[in-house]
């Protein structure tokens, strides 16, 4: 090979190698924990996890090539969540997916530095797990499953269903921040609807069914 010919070519090399070692650094694999509080033969769990993943092929992250996906489904047992939890942060993922409250919280107990994004909870400010809605704050962020000003707008519609009801009670799991939320709002639209609120705060199956009873005896309405 002429020496013009062999500088040229080595040139070029060299001016590729920065192209190169970008795309390798492109290319680093990225891992993602996946927290689940379900069995993993759930039918709509696993069209959620489809969904995911191919949502990030789209996004251009392609599972064994630049991202791992670490899935722990934990078959709805606290003590399995908090264990795969601690399992999930000691692999020192770029982020964990959580799904509901039932997994955030104990996240949220092991880590205060891993990004946790929640598809899906009720109240996550109630429940304590952001700051506000408009700045989240900490490690947490995700979206909300409901609209607590239709609490109101239940209230409204039964007063017109039924005009003369003045004593209404909720039923609410006061464990649970939306439950709070939901009471919240109602207490508040009731004095201009001329209704007194009681809060029935109820966990259990047989609970539930001796407060209805009890409801149906007093001529409550719910």
């Amino acid at each position: 090979m002429k020496r013009r010919a062999f500088i040229t070519l080595l040139g070029g090399a060299a001016a590729a190698w920065p192209l190169v070692a970008r795309a390798q650094q492109r290319e680093r694999m990225r891992r993602i924990g996946v927290l689940l509080a379900t069995n993993a033969d759930d039918p709509d769990y696993q069209a959620w996890v489809g969904a995911f993943q191919q949502a990030l092929a789209q996004s251009g992250w392609i599972i064994g090539r630049n991202v791992r996906v670490d899935t722990r489904w934990a078959g709805g047992k606290a003590d399995d969540i908090r264990k795969h939890a601690a399992e999930l942060v000691a692999l020192t993922p770029d982020a964990i997916l959580a799904h509901g409250a039932t997994t955030v919280r104990p996240l949220l107990q092991v880590t205060r530095t891993v990004p946790i994004v929640f598809p899906i909870i009720g109240d996550p400010v109630a429940a304590g797990f952001i700051d506000s809605l408009a700045r989240p704050g900490g490690n947490a962020t995700g979206f909300m499953t409901t609209e607590y000003s239709f609490g109101g707008k239940w209230l409204e519609l039964l007063k017109q269903i039924a005009p003369g009801v003045t004593r209404v009670a909720v039923l609410r799991d006061a464990s649970q921040g939306s439950g709070t939320s939901w009471l919240a709002v109602i207490q508040a639209m009731a004095p201009s609807l001329g209704v007194e609120v009681k809060p029935l705060n109820l966990r259990e199956a047989p609970e539930i069914e001796h407060a209805v009873v009890a409801f149906a005896r007093s001529r409550m309405a719910v």
